[in-house]
């Protein structure tokens, strides 16, 4: 009993616990959204060109060999996911790239990488020290 409380306190002191707890505090969903819709490599194209400048959906739809009605229901998942800003201007809808969840998605995956790369250098020194005191 007295060991688990010592390694509870271990990991409540240690940087890479606390990397964990701030991923929980963020909005699974955001992520979530973000990941699906960067999934597809029509979105992921329709998110490069609004990335040079806004554009009208038809304009959008021109560069890509399916129907407006599919280009539609790719922007509404990249709206949905909150990388794209739609302004109606009388008839026409032009899109715009929001940036901010791909930056908040890019965060996540840092964290990530720093807590893991964190975990395999410990994993490293382990095995070499177990490897040193095995010769």
């Amino acid at each position: 009993m007295i060991a688990d409380q010592g390694a509870i306190e271990h990991c409540q002191r240690r940087q890479p616990y606390r990397i964990i707890n701030r991923m929980v505090e963020r909005t699974q969903s955001v992520l979530d959204g973000v990941f699906g819709a960067i999934a597809d490599p029509t979105r992921r194209a329709i998110l490069q060109q609004l990335g040079r400048s806004p554009a009208r959906v038809t304009d959008i739809a021109k560069k890509f060999p399916v129907s407006l009605n599919a280009v539609s229901k790719h922007l509404v998942v990249l709206e949905r996911a909150g990388l794209l800003r739609r302004e109606v201007r009388g008839r026409e809808h032009v899109c715009s790239l929001n940036a901010q969840p791909l930056r908040e998605a890019s965060f996540w995956i840092e964290e990530m990488r720093a807590f893991w790369e964190e975990r395999l250098d410990a994993l490293e020194r382990h095995l070499a020290a177990k490897r040193k005191r095995n010769a």
